[in-house]
């Protein structure tokens, strides 16, 4: 994995312009600790920064071939899992290989099929590649987008990086966040809007995308989408297909020449990730799995059974790890690395992002960096087998709002007034929700409970997916990390979003149909055990101390919050009990003090980017 940057202008002479790209792409040395390099000519500039994974000394970017007389570059964020056949398939079309590295593979495979390649690659990645003769720069990401891309237009110039943080060190983009941006932050928060960039004139390339820059201006395209057809298989060949297909996926996503291990909280997801791996490796001698888990000093003392956390992990870590005889690792962050962590988090994501739920996976993955370089998640396996609570829910399944965004208006009464303008927060919610909606692929004839499933499928798919792959990309990356997501298989995704409810539910269980494809996979007690999300801490110590932050900053007239927030309501707020704090107002992990850590979070992007409000 990588870091990417580049700037093309078709009007200036950008060949003297190397330090600003090397600027641009020193924001971005976390994602890429092992290398950079940079590449110039009159009309581009690419940047890049590597995390060397396959062909630690072939696969040095950006990456330049020539093809008669004509020049292709190439800088490249991600991994590709079927390098070997793409290999195979380009060399009997005449083409030679000089490394052994996906990149190579990437390009040429460019080269041959044109942004049209997109289509056959099975991956991670975001890229950019600057066709020479023709002045045209192609952008791409990966169908779910598990790798980041900003860009930004200015007149004849386009600008894009990996992350915000690359383009807002390029001396002609401002910090500045309009109205609307602002309502992203404060109403959608830490969700956004997908292809949203917050700061004003920025966006994101949307997953499963390409770009064209070039004389004709810019435009882009789907290359991939999800389509809704009838699932034509029993419930037993549908648990065998998902079995096979997740296997495949974790097999493929092993590949690299570091170490390689997984992410075990035993729960249902990692452990069918983990035991399929470990089933690899033992086939190919590659020794015994590494596995690795998070915990919070003082979880043993204040655990509490509760909705949205039923049990605990460390009884389910140790049976998985026994039964499969991986190498386990634990991790216990205490609570005061957590409440230090928030501002590291925020600079990492450039946004304030999931408060200590972001905090705390970038204090583990710091930790894993000491034993792997790669590891593999199971991470979107609610979204793509329905596993969260208001997927059976009636109040949020027939709800008109985002079922993960709560407690709107009590939110909203803690803010300035106006201070997104016209805009309000019920209003602007309902019209992304309604719009994406309308986005949703229909299956004709299908009837109305198992439409509105669909629709809550989509709507997981393609917002609260990306905000969990956003966090998963940002934090493994600050720490130098490869984190791989084969529940996102695009393939496994694709048979699977056409599964009925009735199936996908099997045996009135939620994930139903993957507790049945992992019968004799996992040990009985991880298959049948509910689910519960990414630990957190229960410490009633983090509620006081972020708590006591914010009441500190407040203090200051100097705070930013200020412009934001009602103070005299947020320490109302404060003065609260803690449970009284406690329910969620986003997803299921971020209740009241989170709520105090994402404040922090908002004060410190508001003073570290020097944030204009315009």
């Amino acid at each position: 994995m990588c870091g990417i940057v580049g700037w093309v202008d078709l009007e200036a002479d950008l060949s003297r312009q190397e330090p600003v790209v090397e600027a641009m792409a020193a924001t971005l040395a976390e994602r890429g600790p092992d290398a950079r390099g940079t590449w110039c000519s009159g009309h581009c500039a690419f940047g890049h920064r590597r995390l060397a994974v396959v062909d630690l000394v072939g696969g040095v970017q950006p990456m330049v071939r020539q093809r008669g007389n004509r020049t292709y570059v190439l800088t490249y964020n991600g991994q590709l899992y079927n390098t070997g056949e793409l290999k195979e398939e380009l060399i009997a079309r005449g083409h030679v290989f000089t490394t052994q590295s996906d990149t190579e593979v990437l390009l040429v495979a460019y080269m041959e099929w044109g942004p049209a390649c997109t289509e056959r690659l099975n991956g991670i990645y975001a890229f950019g590649v600057w066709d020479e003769a023709e002045r045209r720069l192609v952008l791409a990401r990966d169908r779910f987008g598990v790798k980041p891309l900003f860009y930004k237009t200015i007149g004849k110039s386009l600008l894009f990086g990996s992350e915000l943080k690359a383009l807002l060190a390029h001396p002609l983009v401002r910090p500045e966040v309009d109205a609307e941006g602002l309502a992203e932050v404060l109403y959608l928060g830490p969700s956004r809007t997908p292809g949203h960039g917050v700061f004003r004139g920025v966006r994101e390339l949307l997953p499963g995308h390409w770009l064209i820059f070039d004389s004709g201006g810019m435009r882009t395209q789907a290359y991939w989408r999800l389509e809704s057809r009838p699932h034509e298989d029993g419930p037993a060949e549908t648990a065998e297909r998902v079995r096979d297909l997740l296997r495949a996926a974790v097999h493929r996503q092993l590949v690299a020449d570091v170490p390689v291990a997984t992410l075990l909280s035993g729960g249902l997801d990692s452990s069918a990730i983990t035991a399929f791996a470990a089933e690899a490796f033992a086939a190919e001698g590659r020794g015994p799995l590494h596995t690795w888990s998070i915990d919070y000093a003082g979880n043993d003392r204040y655990f509490r059974t509760h909705a949205f956390q039923p049990d605990p992990d460390r009884p389910f870590v140790q049976a998985m790890s026994a039964s499969l005889g991986t190498v386990h690792h634990d991790v216990v962050v205490d609570t005061p690395q957590l409440v230090d962590a928030l501002t590291k988090a925020t600079l990492i994501r450039d946004l304030p992002g999931m408060a200590d739920v972001d905090a705390s996976l970038y204090l583990f993955c710091r930790e894993i960096k000491k034993g792997a370089t790669v590891v593999l998640s199971g991470e979107c396996a609610d979204e793509v087998f329905g596993g969260y609570p208001w997927f059976r829910q009636p109040a949020l399944q027939q709800g008109s709002s985002f079922p993960w965004v709560r407690s709107l208006a009590e939110r909203a009464a803690l803010l300035q007034p106006g201070v997104t303008g016209n805009i309000t927060a019920e209003e602007y919610v309902a019209q992304r929700y309604s719009d994406t909606l309308a986005r949703v692929p229909r299956l004709p004839g299908e009837d109305l409970e198992e439409a509105r499933v669909r629709e809550m499928f989509y709507l997981n798919l393609t917002w609260f997916m990306a905000t969990l792959l956003d966090r998963n990309d940002r934090m493994s990356m600050a720490a130098g990390l490869e984190a791989r997501v084969p529940f996102c298989d695009h393939i496994l995704a694709e048979y699977v979003w056409n599964i009925p409810w009735k199936i996908k539910t099997w045996g009135g269980r939620e994930k139903g149909i993957l507790r049945e494809a992992l019968k004799g996979v996992v040990p009985e007690a991880v298959r049948n055990r509910r689910k519960s999300p990414f630990p957190k801490t229960h410490n009633p110590g983090y509620f006081r101390a972020v708590r006591d932050r914010v009441l500190a900053l407040l203090d200051d007239p100097q705070c930013r919050l200020h412009e934001i927030v009602r103070a005299d309501r947020v320490r109302a707020l404060a003065r609260q009990e803690h449970e009284a704090t406690g329910l969620p107002w986003f997803g299921q992990l971020m209740g009241g003090p989170q709520y105090f850590a994402w404040l922090i979070q908002l004060e410190t992007w508001l003073r570290h980017y020097r944030v204009v409000l315009v």
